[in-house]
C-alpha cells in the first residue's frame, strides 16, 4: 500500500507588521499604555497595550481606521502577531466591541496627558532628541454627525473648505524640525484658534519641563497675551503680526527709511545642499529685510511683566511675485467692470449713480487710489418741429462715458510695498537668517495634518458617531503620526551620517535614489513580504519569503534586526540559525 500524506498550507501577508510592531517596542509603547491606562478587571486575553500595537500596526499598513475590518485581518495573522507580540494572539482581541474600548480608554483626559508626557520623555530619550523648537497650528476634521450644542462637532471656518459640514478642531504641537507631535488637543469645531495657544503651550510644557524652547506659531498665535505667557515662562516666541496690529499705514512708517535708503536691507538665503555646493550652484536669495527693538509691557496672572522683543521687517520674494500678480489681475479686472458700465442695451447710469457704481468697483477690487477715473459728458441737441397742437422745441440729451486710468505713482508705491511682513520674537539671539528659515519650516507640521487626512492615517472621511471614541481615535492616530516621523528621522539620519542615499523604493525606477526617503515609501517597500506555515502528518514547519536588498537596507538603517522577520519561522526559533538569507 502507498503511503498517505497529508498536506495543508496557510500563507500571511507579513508586508510591514514586524517593522512596525519592533519600532512600536521601541519606545515602548505597549508598555506605557498599560501603566497608564489600567482597564477594568473584565478585560482578557492580549493588554490594553498590545491592543492598541495591533492595532495601530493595521491602520499603518493599511491606511483604515474601521474597526470591524480589524478582527479579519487579525485571523489571517495570527501567527505574526503572536511572535511579535510575545503572546497568543486570538482574533477576538481585535473585535469591534474591544477596539471601541479602547478608544474610550484613550479619551480620558487626565491619563492621556500623563501617557504623552512619559512617551514624549521616552522618545527624546531613546532618539537623543532636542526639544529647541516647537511648532503649534489648528486643522479640523469634518464629519456628517449631528450637532448638539454642547459637542464637538460645530459649525465654523472650515479648513477643509466645506463650511456646510460640522467639524471638530484639532490643536496640536510638534517638534521641530521632525514635525514630531508632542501634544494633540481635541476641542468644538467653533473655537477661535487665539485662545488655544496658552493653553496647549502649558500642556507642552508641562510635558517636555525644560525652559528655553521656541514657540513657532502663525499670525493667531501674536496676540499680546500670548506673547507675555511665553515671555514670562522663559521661553521665546517667534511669529508674524497680522494686519489689524501691523495696519498698511504703519507699516509704510516703518518702511521709509528703506525708501530713503537710510536703512540697508540684508538678504536671507535658502540653504544649499551638498550636491548644490558640489556643482557650485548660487544660493537663491528668498528674502530680504531688517530688525528693530522694542519695550513691551503687559500683565500675566495679576503681574506686570516687561520683556525686549525684536521685530523683523521682512519681504518675502516669492510672496511679493503673487501678490503683485494678485494686483495687476485685480486692476485688469476693474478696469474691464469699469469698461462696462459704457455698453449700450445696459441700464443707463447718470450723474452721481455712475460715480457711485465705479466707487464701488474700486472699493471690491481693493484698488481706490490706483485706478483713477475720468468722466466725459457729450451732450446732444435734437430739434422737433410743430405737430398739431404741440409747438417746436429743442430736446438735449446728456450722455456720460467713464475711463479709467491706472495712476503709475500710486501704482508703485503699491508695488514697493508688497511681500513685507513684520515678524516678531523675544529670542534676542535669532537672527533675521534664522528666524525666516524656522518660520519657513510649517510645512512640516502641515504635512502632519495631511497625513491625518490622508492615506496613510486614514481620519477622514470618520465612520465613528461617539464623540468621545473619535477623540480617542484621533489620540490614537497621533501616535501613528509619531512613528511614522521617527521612522522617517532614523532613516534619514542613518543616510546623512554615511553620507549616502537609498535606492530600490521607487516603482518602475529601481536605480533612482534619495537622502530623504518617505515613511509611507519605505513602508510600501515591504509588501508582499509572506510567510507560508507548511503542515506535513502533523509536522509544521514555516518558510519566510527571501528579503530584498533594500528591504535589509530600510532595517539596517533603522537598527533593527533581520530576525525580526527570521524569527518568524520555526527553524530560526527552535534552532536559532544565524542566515544571511531566510
Amino acid at each position: 500500500k502507498m503511503d498517505t500524506q497529508q498536506i495543508t498550507t496557510r500563507t500571511e501577508r507579513v508586508d510591514d507588521i514586524p517593522l512596525l510592531l519592533a519600532q512600536m517596542h521601541k519606545i515602548g509603547l505597549a508598555s506605557f499604555i498599560d501603566k497608564h491606562f489600567p482597564t477594568h478587571g473584565n478585560w482578557q486575553g492580549l493588554s490594553i497595550g498590545q491592543v492598541t500595537t495591533g492595532w495601530l500596526s493595521y491602520i499603518l499598513s493599511s491606511g483604515d481606521h474601521c474597526l470591524n475590518h480589524v478582527e479579519s485581518w487579525a485571523e489571517q495573522l495570527l501567527v505574526t502577531l503572536s511572535t511579535r507580540l510575545e503572546a497568543e494572539v486570538r482574533a477576538l482581541d481585535f473585535s469591534d466591541d474591544r477596539l471601541a474600548t479602547l478608544l474610550d480608554y484613550l479619551a480620558q483626559d487626565e491619563e492621556w496627558e500623563d501617557f504623552e508626557c512619559t512617551l514624549n520623555s521616552n522618545i527624546l530619550r531613546v532618539y537623543n532628541l532636542k526639544a529647541e523648537r516647537v511648532r503649534i497650528d489648528t486643522t479640523t476634521a469634518k464629519s456628517y454627525v449631528e450637532v448638539n450644542e454642547d459637542g464637538l462637532f460645530q459649525f465654523g471656518y472650515s479648513k477643509d473648505h466645506r463650511p456646510d459640514l460640522p467639524q471638530l478642531k484639532i490643536s496640536p504641537s510638534a517638534l521641530e524640525p521632525l514635525g514630531l507631535p508632542v501634544t494633540t488637543t481635541v476641542v468644538s469645531g467653533n473655537r477661535a484658534d487665539d485662545p488655544l495657544y496658552i493653553p496647549e503651550i502649558k500642556r507642552v510644557q508641562t510635558s517636555l519641563g525644560i525652559p528655553g524652547v521656541l514657540y513657532i506659531g502663525d499670525s493667531k498665535m501674536g496676540s499680546l497675551e500670548t506673547r507675555a505667557y511665553i515671555a514670562h515662562t522663559r521661553d521665546y516666541y517667534l511669529c508674524p503680526l497680522s494686519a489689524l496690529q501691523v495696519p498698511q499705514e504703519e507699516l509704510e512708517r516703518l518702511l521709509e527709511p528703506v525708501w530713503h535708503q537710510e536703512q540697508i536691507l540684508s538678504t536671507v538665503y535658502r540653504p544649499r545642499c551638498q550636491e548644490e555646493i558640489d556643482r557650485g550652484d548660487t544660493a537663491e536669495a528668498l528674502a530680504e529685510g531688517f530688525a528693530y527693538e522694542e519695550t513691551l509691557r503687559a500683565y500675566v496672572e495679576g503681574k506686570e511683566i516687561e520683556w525686549r522683543e525684536q521685530r523683523l521687517v521682512v519681504r518675502s520674494k516669492k510672496h511679493a511675485q503673487r501678490q503683485q500678480k494678485a494686483l495687476d489681475t485685480r486692476l485688469q479686472q476693474a478696469q474691464a467692470e469699469i469698461a462696462k458700465l459704457n455698453v449700450r442695451g445696459r441700464k443707463v447710469l447718470k450723474g452721481d449713480e455712475l460715480h457711485s457704481a465705479v466707487d464701488k468697483l474700486l472699493a471690491k477690487y481693493r484698488v481706490e487710489g490706483m485706478v483713477t477715473p475720468s468722466y466725459h459728458t457729450e451732450t446732444r441737441t435734437r430739434h422737433k418741429r410743430a405737430y398739431r397742437n404741440r409747438p417746436a422745441q429743442t430736446i438735449a440729451n446728456s450722455e456720460t462715458t467713464v475711463y479709467s486710468e491706472i495712476d503709475p505713482l500710486a501704482y508703485q508705491h503699491a508695488v514697493r510695498c508688497l511681500g513685507f511682513r513684520v515678524y516678531v520674537s523675544n529670542d534676542m539671539r535669532l537672527s533675521l537668517n534664522e528666524a525666516v528659515l524656522a518660520y519657513r519650516e510649517e510645512y512640516r507640521i502641515e504635512r502632519g495634518f495631511g497625513r491625518y487626512k490622508g492615506q496613510v492615517l486614514g481620519l477622514t472621511p470618520l465612520y465613528l458617531t461617539g464623540e468621545d471614541r473619535i477623540k480617542g481615535l484621533i489620540r490614537l492616530l497621533s501616535i501613528g503620526l509619531r512613528l511614522l516621523c521617527l521612522l522617517e528621522f532614523g532613516v534619514r539620519k542613518a543616510l546623512s551620517e554615511r553620507a549616502e542615499k537609498l535606492a530600490g523604493i521607487y516603482r518602475g525606477n529601481p536605480k533612482r535614489a534619495t537622502a530623504n526617503p518617505t515613511a509611507e515609501m519605505m513602508l510600501k517597500a515591504f509588501m508582499w513580504v509572506s510567510l507560508t506555515e507548511l503542515e506535513l502528518n502533523g509536522t509544521k514547519r514555516r518558510y519566510l519569503s527571501v528579503l530584498s536588498t533594500v528591504q535589509k537596507r530600510i532595517l539596517a538603517l533603522l537598527d533593527l534586526p533581520v530576525t525580526i522577520y527570521w524569527e518568524l519561522t520555526h527553524e530560526f526559533v527552535e534552532l536559532g540559525y544565524e542566515m544571511s538569507e531566510p
